[in-house]
């Protein structure tokens, strides 16, 4: 490979790409300095909860998610972690086993996304809890799917699912059901999005909005 071409495929400039000077290529550059995982992940989750204090007051029953949406809750959340918080990722992931959406054709897949599924599945509203679970899955793994940013996809495909339900008049989702001890389900329900197969994600999401409603004293 030329050194023009090695230049070409070169992410090392990428802040996104980058680790944070001290964390042992453990934490990723932040604008807080934080080297340690364990106080990232404390900031992170801190941010969460209070970008769903807040976004629970700015959505409601009758919105339609849009890209843009999920760019701008993305951002709100981490944007005083990273510079890149709210921006599609310019770097290729791949985890347990799968690889997902190739970086540079992330905004036409979000532009389908937003086409194809996010138009047709909210607001999520729907008087059949199969068709809101159905609309969950959905959204849910094609959203993990494309992984549109850097780091946390699968916690905003979450804030999102709990946006969703709140347009069904569901309480906050309890998560649970796809905690660490299930994660082989989990992904093993992701990959089935590659042929369009949302019914593994339907029967973790049917578990998520039993246990959810349980807890509130509900019938599932």
């Amino acid at each position: 490979m030329t050194d023009r071409n090695k230049d070409r495929y070169d992410v090392s400039g990428l802040v996104e790409a980058q680790f944070e000077p001290g964390s042992n290529d453990q934490v990723l550059k932040n604008q807080q300095g934080i080297t340690s995982k364990s106080e990232m992940d404390i900031a992170e989750a801190v941010a969460l909860e209070r970008t769903m204090d807040k976004i629970k007051d700015i959505y409601d029953e009758a919105d339609k998610f849009s890209s843009k949406d999920i760019r701008d809750i993305h951002k709100l959340w981490l944007g005083e972690i990273y510079e890149w918080a709210g921006s599609y990722r310019q770097v290729n992931l791949s985890s347990e086993g799968i690889t997902y959406a190739i970086a540079a054709q992330i905004p036409k897949l979000m532009d389908e996304l937003e086409k194809n599924v996010l138009s047709k599945q909210t607001p999520c509203n729907f008087d059949s809890t199969d068709q809101i679970i159905k609309a969950l899955a959905e959204v849910h793994t094609e959203l993990v799917l494309i992984h549109p940013f850097r780091d946390g996809n699968g916690r905003m495909a979450r804030l999102l699912s709990t946006l969703m339900a709140l347009q069904a008049n569901m309480p906050l989702l309890d998560f649970e059901p796809m905690a660490e001890d299930d994660r082989k389900n989990y992904y093993s329900a992701i990959k089935g999005g590659f042929d369009k197969n949302y019914e593994p994600m339907e029967k973790i999401f049917q578990q998520v909005i039993n246990r959810t409603l349980s807890a509130h004293g509900k019938r599932p």
